[in-house]
């Protein structure tokens, strides 16, 4: 089979950055740096949101589903630095050329990951091949928004409609899936300052599991799985992360609703 890549990222203000587009004084802490950042946004959008250059990589969870079986792990680790995260990132697409699958991977998480890589200088050929390299990937390729070399799922069932696209947490919980749990994007900059690194990965971590489970559920409806297939696989899922030893799975696979 085609390896399946399930990716996410979670982010933080790229406080660096803040500074050196504003010239902000080294006597600003990191905090109110970020806060002067969500300030100048919220007058802006109304939102304290920051634009996509503006966002950091704190952490990267995927989960890989091949001929060896259903794994999730978050990238690197807890002491790796962003460039490090990213590159191994694009180092895995480069090695397995997997199928690539998001909840809004297109609209933020990829785009994110884009200009992380070009701020610290990363090399990404694998994915940008457009045809160059590999003829198949003219018509199949990671950036045409069309082709289904990474299926972004939120983008695909609202049919590109942007005003039809639906949150994950509530996605998964409608299909009786745990959906989120111990955080939300919005604690993530308050947990990293805390130090709690391990919170964010293993949040990060529930949210491309959801993210597959929902990959099976479109699979099931487009055909691509017969209801004996998806049986199977979400039993696949439940029996894996029963073997993991981290506590958060515990959480997460009691939050079934069956």
């Amino acid at each position: 089979m085609t390896p399946i890549l399930v990716f996410d990222i979670e982010t933080i203000p790229d406080v660096a950055g803040i500074r050196r587009l504003e010239s902000l004084p080294a006597t600003m802490s990191d905090e109110e740096v970020a806060e002067h950042a969500f300030a100048a946004r919220r007058e802006k959008t109304g939102s304290d949101f920051l634009p996509h250059h503006l966002q950091r990589v704190a952490a990267i969870s995927c989960v890989f589903r091949d001929n060896s079986g259903f794994r999730v792990r978050s990238l690197g680790t807890t002491s790796d630095g962003e460039a490090s995260l990213v590159q191994s990132f694009y180092r895995t697409i480069e090695k397995y050329t997997p199928q690539l699958v998001s909840w809004n991977g297109g609209g933020f998480d990829l785009p994110v990951l884009n200009y992380r890589a070009l701020v610290n200088g990363i090399r990404a050929n694998r994915f940008w091949d457009l045809g160059e390299d590999d003829r198949d990937f003219k018509w199949n390729n990671y950036i045409s928004r069309y082709h289904a070399r990474h299926t972004d799922l939120m983008d695909v069932l609202a049919m590109y409609q942007a005003r039809a696209n639906a949150p994950l947490d509530a996605l998964a919980k409608l299909c009786g899936f745990p959906g989120k749990l111990g955080m939300d994007g919005g604690q993530v900059w308050h947990a990293f300052q805390a130090g709690r690194i391990d919170e964010i990965r293993n949040y990060c971590e529930t949210d491309v599991v959801n993210t597959y489970l929902l990959y099976c559920r479109f699979q099931l409806m487009r055909g691509g799985f017969s209801p004996e297939e998806y049986a199977d696989e979400i039993a696949l899922v439940k029996n894996s992360l029963a073997q993991e030893a981290a506590p958060h799975w515990a959480e997460y696979l009691s939050a079934f609703d069956n």
